[in-house]
């Protein structure tokens, strides 16, 4: 039977006059994985911290368990800007002795990339003081998964990490005895890695069985049996319930409720997002040519990102950037931004960006733009307009757009300056869409929101018609968001991924196992390099190559929706899917000449 660690016994508290959480009463127990999602300012943190006893409860008791190891992550470290990370993570074993254990290896290499801290400037040995946010939270995260605990409570663990640091720390902690409960935005670690999870809701919690995907189904259920939430709310859950559903592949494998039910509420729900027609309106607002790079090289100060790459974005296409931190992601966008924005006068360090005459860019940083702070939220968005077409006859009030990304009427009233840091994330975004762009670069959008402002921005960005990069860690919403992914990883090129990011994090290990394995005694001498000629070749070859993937993906899509539509003509489904069969064929030869291609177009 499961010791109990941690009882939380009829807790209230208050912040004002908001009662943050109402009596709440909740237990974990060992080899519990909790995830604990919920709206910004609903108590998620307050929630954790109470339950870590970092924060008093205003009635109400919690308890631990004689001798509970407890470690703690929360969003602003505890970490000493004197000390070196030896000395903070590693205290005071000798070099032979972390070494030697395979737990403290793989944090290192996880984390940070490798035993020597690639990065840092001394490696082990670099002082901590100088150090930006992320450095010094990846740095508090390794420090905590060297112990041993019972229970780990972490506070947005995958904030500064990037896919790969995401997909190992899913691993590491699937793999612990420790009990876990989790406070995170990211739905793709929520399902790797939970076995329950909690909601924080207008000051109760409910409970649900499972990881993020089943917690959907179990939510869209009990709000279709108590009809409680507005409409717009339900039909937002529809749509991602039929998305997990549908179009993403194992999800969820023990569904602990009536399966049927769920069907029974998405059987009307269409698909996502109609790609074709988005494709046509698209083309219809930006002509032939978007954005075409031509033989370009991309630097950052002296440092090379990007040589000699070739490639198109097309009305309509989707495209998703992943690659490790540092090869050049922001700086590829920023460089076609550049020349957007100077009419083509600013062009990268070598080749050259066209740009269509009808684009009409809108760029989400980083940076959070600072706005008046004594604009009031509505204020804010009129500035840019008053009205925004969103394409597909969907037209909104700048008070209306506001709502969808929840910002009440009476917030829609608070000064700029009285916003919390995802607030002011919400606001940017709002005030981007409401411009009308017909092409949108999104570098990190996610940043800072929460689960239901994300699905909120996952429906406006469905119908919305135009060309999209987004740069995202947050795996879930790259798949969510994007038709295609395209990978930069450390070597100058930009390649396509027919498999998404499954096959990026496998190229990453194959490079990292073929790094380890290499030696100046086994490397072979450099070959040849190509003439330019035959890598132009393949590269127009590659471009070719992937339109026809796109192609077929579109023609499987119609396939699929003809089988549900004449699901109980056998005759028809059987000549349906033998079609199907056929174009699986095609999609795999070319996905095998398009891979040959890739090393020949790289030189």
């Amino acid at each position: 039977m499961a010791v109990n660690l941690v009882n939380v016994e009829n807790v209230s508290k208050v912040y004002g006059t908001r009662a943050l959480l109402d009596g709440i009463s909740l237990g974990v127990s060992e080899g519990d994985r909790i995830g604990v999602v919920g709206r910004n300012g609903d108590g998620k943190t307050t929630l954790i911290r109470m339950l870590a006893k970092l924060e008093e409860a205003d009635s109400g008791r919690v308890t631990h368990s004689g001798g509970l190891r407890l470690g703690v992550l929360t969003q602003h470290d505890s970490l000493d800007p004197e000390a070196t990370v030896r000395h903070e993570v590693i205290r005071d074993l000798a070099d032979h002795e972390w070494a030697g254990n395979a737990k403290i290896r793989d944090v290192l290499t996880g984390l940070f990339g490798g035993l020597d801290l690639p990065g840092f400037p001394q490696g082990l040995d670099t002082v901590i003081g100088p150090l930006s946010g992320g450095e010094r939270r990846r740095i508090a995260l390794a420090k905590l998964l060297i112990e041993e605990q019972d229970l780990i409570v972490l506070d947005e663990p995958t904030n500064h990490l990037d896919v790969e640091g995401i997909a190992w720390l899913a691993r590491h902690l699937r793999e612990r005895r420790s009990a876990l409960v989790c406070v995170t935005h990211d739905r793709w670690f929520l399902d790797q890695v939970c076995t329950r999870m909690w909601d924080v809701q207008r000051g109760d919690v409910y409970e649900y069985e499972g990881g993020y995907s089943d917690y959907v189904f179990a939510r869209a259920e009990r709000e279709r049996i108590a009809a409680t939430e507005e409409a717009k709310r339900q039909n937002l859950i529809r749509k991602e319930l039929a998305w997990l559903r549908r179009g993403a592949p194992a999800r969820t494998s023990k569904p602990r409720f009536r399966v049927e039910a769920a069907n029974e509420l998405i059987k009307d729900v269409p698909p996502p997002r109609d790609s074709s027609e988005l494709m046509k309106f698209a083309s219809s607002r930006l002509g032939k040519t978007v954005f075409d790079l031509e033989d370009i090289t991309v630097q950052a100060g002296p440092k090379v990102l990007m040589k000699h790459v070739t490639w198109q974005l097309g009305p309509g296409d989707r495209i998703g950037l992943v690659g490790v931190n540092g090869a050049g992601k922001t700086s590829l966008l920023r460089a076609m931004a550049q020349a957007a924005r100077t009419e083509g006068e600013v062009q990268p360090a070598a080749g050259r960006i066209n740009v269509g005459k009808t684009v009409k860019l809108a760029y989400l940083s980083q940076e959070v733009a600072e706005l008046d702070p004594t604009w009031r939220v509505l204020e804010a968005v009129q500035r840019v307009r008053e009205r925004v077409d969103l394409g597909k006859g969907r037209e909104m009030t700048a008070g209306q757009l506001c709502e969808t990304f929840g910002f009440s009427k009476e917030k829609q009233w608070t000064p700029v300056g009285d916003l919390s840091g995802g607030e002011r994330r919400r606001l940017q975004l709002l005030r981007l869409l409401m411009d009308e762009p017909n092409v949108l670069f999104l570098d990190e959008p996610t940043n800072d929101l929460d689960i239901e402002t994300l699905t909120q921005l996952e429906d406006v960005l469905d119908g919305w018609p135009g060309s999209m990069i987004v740069i995202s860690h947050d795996r879930f919403f790259v798949e969510r968001t994007t038709d295609r992914v395209f990978a930069l990883l450390g070597d100058g090129t930009l390649r396509m991924l027919p498999r998404g990011i499954d096959e990026y994090l496998e190229r990453r290990q194959r490079m990292e196992e073929a790094a380890a394995a290499a030696s100046p005694v086994t490397q072979k001498p450099a070959t040849a390099e190509k003439s330019a000629a035959d890598q132009r070749a393949a590269k127009k070859e590659l471009q070719k190559i992937e339109r026809q993937l796109d192609k077929i993906s579109e023609k499987e899509t119609k396939l699929h929706a003809r089988i549900a539509e004449n699901a109980t003509d056998f005759a028809k489904v059987a000549e349906l899917d033998a079609e199907l069969r056929d174009l699986a064929g095609q999609r795999e030869e070319l996905e095998l000449r398009w891979l040959e291609l890739a090393e020949d177009a790289q030189g």
